[in-house]
């Protein structure tokens, strides 16, 4: 009577993980040879397991990644610029709470968003949230909220955000309202938060692709302060077998076909 009446006070409590886990000792003789102390203990554990396992999959879907990529399935053994030390480094996140960036530039195909997913996945898994964005789309959505009088809200929500994936940057030569309002992102989170940027351009080429010089000029500087680069070579790995899974694809297996 007295431990379903406090399962169901745990239960009141929004302690969900410590009643199911009272009710397992309960149920489980080895428990009660444990002293209180340990047993109080496990429970605890239990709960903070559990709410950390709800916030991490709430952060994974609110994150939006084009990809569910892990760093467990990024492939080093290719000659392409990849050292596993540094993405093995930057999978700890000291770059998230130190507030610095990541640029991932080559070809198309070779990886870019893969690793930009996996490394926002590492961040996640360290108590991070994150977000997802395409720049084409993203600058479209910065333009719709000028007009609609969202623009203040949503980049404050952008700016809340821990790592920000900005995928496909600077492919194309901007506007000079669409380089003021790159660069009003990238300024909320100067100092204060991290971006991973993909392009197929190198570095070099950003600042004539971010088009207005004044503009090019401040987002660059903003964005190279405390810049990790891992710049991708070789062939695009979307030639290849559909199983392998260091591809930038997001859906790479297909179901098979019901012959006929």
């Amino acid at each position: 009577m007295l431990t379903t009446a406090t399962i169901d006070g745990l239960h009141a409590l929004n302690l969900p993980a410590m009643a199911q886990g009272l009710a397992d000792q309960h149920e489980a003789p080895e428990y009660q040879a444990l002293p209180f102390e340990e047993r109080l203990g496990l429970l605890v554990d239990r709960e903070i397991t559990e709410r950390e396992n709800r916030r991490r999959q709430r952060y994974l879907k609110s994150a939006k990644l084009r990809s569910d990529a892990v760093i467990e399935d990024v492939d080093f053994h290719r000659q392409r610029g990849l050292e596993r030390s540094v993405v093995l480094g930057l999978a700890e996140a000291g770059w998230v709470r130190n507030h610095h960036h990541i640029a991932i530039v080559g070809a198309t195909g070779t990886g870019k968003t893969f690793l930009a997913c996996a490394l926002a996945n590492a961040a996640i898994r360290r108590g991070h949230n994150a977000l997802y964005l395409r720049f084409p789309r993203m600058l479209d959505e910065l333009a719709i909220a000028r007009v609609d009088g969202r623009f203040q809200r949503l980049t404050a929500s952008w700016a809340r955000i821990d790592v920000l994936v900005i995928d496909d940057f600077a492919l194309r030569p901007l506007s000079p309202d669409q380089a003021a309002d790159t660069l009003e992102v990238i300024e909320d989170r100067a100092g204060l938060r991290s971006t991973i940027l993909t392009s197929q351009l190198p570095i070099s080429n950003w600042h004539e692709a971010l088009g207005e010089p004044t503009l090019a000029d401040a987002v660059l500087d903003r964005v190279q302060q405390n810049l990790h680069r891992i710049e991708l070579a070789g062939e695009s790995l979307r030639q290849e077998r559909p199983e392998s899974p260091d591809e930038e694809t997001p859906n790479r297996r297909q179901p098979a076909r019901r012959r006929s």
